[in-house]
């Protein structure tokens, strides 16, 4: 009885522009979940999330030991509005804490990724930095040091389902072509710090395209980035967040015009650093 812990765990990116379901990295914005035996089930939390067994981290708990008698108190800075992975954050943050307590030595990866359903975002919460994901295995490598990134996060959401309908079953040759030459180029850009090929690797033919009539204003500034000094954009995971990638001598020159381009309100900026650090676990 009255087993505690404290699990933390990033928000993340997925897609990264050309590398749809394969490619994540973490954010400097988390979540983090204290999970106390007390012999009660309770969900304590401010944000507007479910607090029954419906909820994302109870279920991520449940998925290895039962959570009759946990109580589970969450906090985010993570916004909720899309694209940023708080799905994936709270599945991995009930895998991680059930996994902690009970000393289960589980397949975390597997597990979160059978209940997201893909694995980008959840090996990005889970291991930090940037992710390169197979269905059943994750490489995670370093974020290059003089790389940066803005979020503009709009207040309107977009549907993940909605984003998903709006795909179809198959694709040309030519735009599968691209993506693989395009994630190709990122891959190795951020492999080598080379901000040059990251910023020629963020091509996209695949979803963000045929994903614009969900997140016109989202998909306009994309397009727009590179003439703001960015690096180049993406939309992060199913949107509407966009991802301004930027040098970080540029960054706060990029900061100052995308404030303006959202001064009537439609979205706010954050610069949040991509993080190395994943999912933690301390003991209350």
């Amino acid at each position: 009885m009255n087993r505690k812990r404290t699990v933390r765990v990033p928000a993340s990116s997925a897609n990264l522009g050309p590398g749809f379901d394969v490619m994540g990295a973490a954010l400097d914005l988390h979540m983090e979940v204290d999970v106390v035996e007390t012999g009660n089930f309770a969900v304590h939390t401010d944000l507007k999330i479910a607090r029954d067994r419906r909820n994302l981290i109870v279920r991520g708990f449940a998925a290895l030991h039962p959570v009759d008698g946990f109580e589970f108190t969450i906090r985010s800075d993570i916004p909720l509005s899309g694209g940023l992975g708080t799905s994936a954050a709270a599945i991995v943050a009930g895998l991680v804490a059930a996994d902690s307590i009970f000393e289960l030595g589980a397949d975390l990866l597997a597990e979160a990724t059978r209940l997201e359903g893909h694995p980008d975002n959840v090996a990005a919460a889970l291991l930090g930095g940037f992710v390169l994901c197979t269905n059943s295995h994750a490489e995670r490598f370093e974020p290059p040091p003089n790389l940066e990134c803005l979020l503009v996060v709009p207040s309107q959401a977009v549907r993940t389902q909605k984003a998903r309908e709006a795909l179809p079953s198959r694709i040309p040759v030519a735009d599968a072509v691209f993506n693989i030459a395009h994630a190709s180029l990122l891959v190795l850009g951020l492999a080598q710090g080379d901000l040059s090929l990251i910023s020629r690797g963020l091509g996209d033919r695949i979803h963000q395209p045929r994903r614009a009539h969900l997140y016109p204003r989202s998909w306009e500034l994309v397009q727009s980035a590179r003439d703001l000094g960015a690096l180049g954009a993406t939309i992060s995971g199913a949107g509407p967040t966009v991802l301004v990638w930027c040098d970080f001598e540029s960054t706060s020159t990029v900061a100052e015009r995308l404030q303006e381009l959202v001064a009537d309100g439609w979205a706010e900026v954050h610069r949040v650093p991509f993080t190395p650090t994943g999912a933690e676990v301390r003991s209350l």
